[in-house]
């Protein structure tokens, strides 16, 4: 909690100072306070008439942000990824600092009631993934965005929650966080240029190799497809059919692949800075 509200004040005021040293004198105090000064700079912000002052409060605030995502988003990996949402929602808040955590959870839980309150536990598997397909599709509206695939929009949870449009990577993440709430085990598959879910058998969950009963594409509607549907795949790509791209990937892979993904949008748009800034977060899940 910041006590010298008064000093806090009086550095955003030098933020326009003309003088060099000064001004990095005031940057780096401010920036020492962490997130705690962000509320004084945005309300600074809204006050200021200077070009100076404006702009270098925003690149401020928004360095002491990235700073705090970086520290995230290492205490999420080095503390075990167990947890791959709250990865996805840290690096929502690359774009979307404000972002309201609680409603995301809300509406994967909204979801996640949906297909609840219809479903047989004891039921096959097809007919569980029948269930969620129609629910997350038929009902909920979601599909994979053809039009714009390129928007990076299309990685960010909150955004494709809101549009019920996303690529390969964000429905799949959507649909395997639901799917693992009810205890449907389904899980993300690294697969090159594309991004599938596996539905594991339980009885064999110690060894992947063999353990997956079908693949599911969430992109294209939950469609359910085989292992001989893979091994073509990799075929056109002239791969290998190496282990693992058939099996489930870490959350740790399914976030770098959300980097990656975000990598190449911003490069489509000319975004350096963010390209810039992603790279520097995949560099923390490669150390």
């Amino acid at each position: 909690m910041i006590e010298n509200t008064k000093e806090i004040e009086s550095l955003i005021r030098l933020l326009d100072d003309p003088d060099r040293e000064i001004f990095e004198h005031v940057h780096d105090k401010l920036l020492s306070y962490g997130s705690e000064v962000v509320e004084y700079l945005e309300s600074a912000f809204g006050e200021a008439f200077d070009p100076i002052q404006q702009d270098r409060i925003a690149n401020l605030v928004h360095e002491i942000q990235f700073r705090t995502l970086k520290e995230d988003l290492s205490l999420w990996y080095h503390g075990g990824a167990f947890d791959l949402l709250q990865g996805a929602l840290i690096l929502n808040k690359y774009q979307y600092p404000d972002l309201d955590e609680q409603k995301v959870i809300n509406q994967i839980e909204a979801i996640k009631r949906d297909i609840w309150l219809q479903m047989i536990y004891d039921a096959s598997p097809s007919d569980h993934i029948k269930l969620i397909n129609h629910v997350l599709y038929a009902i909920h509206g979601f599909s994979g965005n053809t039009a714009n695939h390129q928007d990076p929009q299309n990685s960010y949870l909150s955004q494709v929650l809101e549009t019920k449009k996303g690529n390969q990577i964000s429905l799949a993440i959507i649909y395997a966080i639901i799917a693992q709430k009810l205890d449907v085990p389904v899980y993300g598959v690294n697969l090159p240029q594309h991004f599938i879910l596996a539905y594991m058998d339980e009885s064999r969950s110690q060894e992947f190799e063999g353990g997956v009963l079908f693949y599911i594409n969430a992109f294209n509607k939950g469609f359910v497809f085989g292992r001989r549907d893979v091994d073509m795949f990799l075929k056109q790509l002239n791969l290998k059919p190496d282990r693992h791209f058939y099996e489930p990937c870490s959350n740790t892979d399914i976030v770098k692949r959300i980097l990656r993904n975000l990598i190449s949008a911003y490069e489509a748009l000319g975004s350096t800075d963010k390209v810039r800034e992603l790279n520097e977060l995949l560099a923390i899940l490669d150390e």
